[in-house]
């Protein structure tokens, strides 16, 4: 599949020409009556989000939302730091109560309500009180799915043993908290390395708990390429993080003498703790809408159209529930993220209204996680989701610092930004750090990704700068001037990922490294195979003529800028050569990750 090509002049005219006639549909429409009755199931991101947009468009329309749990509108992504004791009270969580939802909107809140069937002719529910077993039919106009996402809770032995838990909701915070104080919790094994996996293992460990975190995969956080996963196995290392990765889990047990518990795993290995935290992800709730006769997506989630509209067009759906479009890669995905769902019940909501101008893009997937004070981010398209849609790209890395060097408590930001090699299109990017500002750039990339933007609109971005906030030529601004030196031809770039080392060093070789740093750099970590030509003394050399032009030179230095300045003085003097992105650094974090990925050469 080829790249994007970068919208133009004329194209980015038009969209500006409809937006505003968009705007005056609306306004146009605002008088119009929506819907009488509104049913949503579900009252957390995108349930809430739904029911307060749709009463900000209309003042007569009857809304109901149905909550099966015992809140409306928690802060979900909270729920590891309120174990901790980050965020100390448990009140603080409740973003919005049912109290606030009818004083402020006049909406009707039914928690401890199961929506239990749906009856599409009749355009009806039946709703079951859980605390007293009631049943009751309601009617409706339009009916909003936002049922969410359920922990999964795979069928292994001793799964539903005393002390093992899930974190999805606020009882499941309290089970963790009280489980903690009464057992007196030393040690805990967390199962899963994914968002919540990594923010358990954190907060747990705030409290002095000691973690062991298994992972069934070769990383964590399976949204990075491997090799940025990487740096984040190392930091949990350095800050006491038992790590153990590729060996699934096959069961539980009870610890020696009824103490505790074993979680023994798929390579024989048994992981012993005081408690578990079973995180290994969510499956899309689709219970309902399947017996509804709904049609659920390729992925298991409930399929909609880019209004949010199920295969009832008097139903929508929108949340951790859906099934929408990766734009990026133009493939269906299950995106469990609180932006999205928002996002959705608020277009949910416009096209109820009438409004049915208003679409839902796609996800691209931009995230973030903090993890023992480092900062992990990314959006868009990883390599390893390019690869399986079959778009072309390139990459390159980055070690720079977050703000002037001078200036006290400056940090390295290692960035990989993805790209068309062809028109320059920013397809995604990642970004790891124990630096301020991290997600800062990743949300750069994201909103340019969303304007059609290329790696030529990154070198050039204006972005605020003062020594504590950044550099006159910002993290942004080098990654795109040196993929935006790839996409014109001034640089040809290497990858350590491609690269055999050995092969490359033994006589006869067609190529070769060139390491350009200095001999004390190199002594104290060299590159198998390498020839070391100091960057000073390299312009006499090639003068010289003293390197063999039948060769391919591969530059590296420490993180790729000498290596750039070596590439260009060799192109100019007519050799074949390519720059290694991101330099030693980049070899020091690759060569960690050795056979498991695939990277025994180097």
């Amino acid at each position: 599949m080829f790249c994007a090509l970068k919208l133009g002049p004329q194209t980015i005219r038009s969209s500006i020409a409809a937006s505003a006639r968009r705007v005056n549909v609306v306004r146009a429409m605002a008088s119009k009556d929506g819907p009488k009755k509104v049913l949503i199931v579900g009252g957390v991101a995108g349930g809430a989000s739904c029911a307060a947009r749709l009463r900000r468009l209309s003042e007569t329309a009857d809304i109901t939302i149905f909550e099966r749990g015992q809140y409306v509108s928690f802060a979900n992504c909270g729920l590891p730091y309120h174990v901790s004791g980050v965020i100390a009270e448990e009140a603080k969580l409740l973003v919005a109560t049912p109290a606030k939802f009818n004083n402020w909107f006049n909406i009707k809140v039914r928690e401890s309500t199961e929506v239990i069937s749906i009856n599409r002719e009749a355009k009806t529910v039946v709703a079951k009180d859980l605390k007293t077993g009631k049943e009751e039919t309601h009617s409706y106009d339009k009916l909003v799915l936002a049922p969410g996402a359920a922990a999964i809770k795979p069928p292994l032995p001793g799964v539903d043993l005393p002390g093992i838990f899930a974190m999805k909701t606020i009882p499941d915070t309290r089970a963790v908290r009280e489980h903690i104080e009464a057992a007196g919790v030393k040690r805990a094994v967390v199962v899963g390395g994914g968002f919540i996996g990594l923010e358990m293992a954190e907060n747990l460990a705030h409290r002095g708990i000691a973690v062991t975190l298994v992972e069934a995969g070769p990383q964590v956080m399976a949204p990075l390429d491997i090799e940025m996963a990487a740096l984040v196995h190392a930091h949990l290392k350095r800050k006491g993080v038992e790590l153990h990765l590729g060996d699934g889990v096959a069961g539980f047990e009870q610890g020696p003498g009824g103490k505790g518990l074993l979680v023994k795993t798929a390579a024989g290995k048994a992981h012993a703790g005081d408690m578990v935290m079973l995180v290994i992800g969510v499956r899309p709730e689709t219970g309902l809408a399947k017996a509804a006769g709904l049609a659920l997506g390729a992925r298991g989630g409930i399929a909609v159209d880019d209004r949010m509209r199920t295969s009832d067009p008097n139903i929508l759906a929108v949340g951790d529930a859906v099934e929408v479009k990766d734009w990026v890669t133009g493939q269906q995905a299950l995106v469990p993220l609180a932006g999205p769902a928002n996002r959705q019940g608020r277009i949910a909501a416009d096209v109820i209204m009438g409004r049915e101008q208003f679409k839902f893009r796609g996800v691209q997937g931009t995230a973030v996680v903090g993890v023992f004070g480092m900062t992990v981010a990314a959006t868009g398209g990883s390599e390893k989701a390019l690869k399986r849609a079959g778009i072309k790209y390139e990459k390159v890395y980055t070690h720079a610092n977050n703000h002037a060097g001078y200036y006290p408590g400056a940090a390295t930001i290692d960035f990989k930004l993805i790209f068309c090699p062809d028109t320059g299109k920013i397809l995604g990017c990642q970004a790891v750090g124990e630096a301020e500002g991290v997600e800062k750039r990743v949300d750069v990339v994201a909103m340019a990704m969303q304007m059609g933007g290329t790696v030529f609109d990154l070198e050039e971005a204006e972005l605020c700068y003062a020594p504590q906030y950044g550099s006159a030529k910002d993290v942004i601004n080098l990654a795109g001037m040196v993929a935006s030196n790839v996409v014109r031809g001034d640089m040809k770039v290497a990858h350590w990922q491609d690269l055999d080392l050995a092969a490359l060093g033994a006589p006869g070789s067609p190529a070769v490294v060139l390491d350009v740093r200095e001999t004390a750099e190199v002594a104290n970590g060299p590159v198998p195979g390498a020839l070391n030509i100091p960057l000073p003394t390299l312009r006499a050399k090639i003068a010289a003529g003293e390197l063999d032009k039948s060769k391919k030179y591969l530059v590296t230095c420490a993180v790729g800028l000498r290596g750039y300045l070596a590439t260009r003085q060799l192109a100019i003097a007519g050799y074949d050569v390519a720059n290694i992105s991101g330099g030693f650094k980049s070899f020091g974090q690759l060569k960690t990750l050795g056979a498991s990925a695939g990277l025994a050469k180097l």
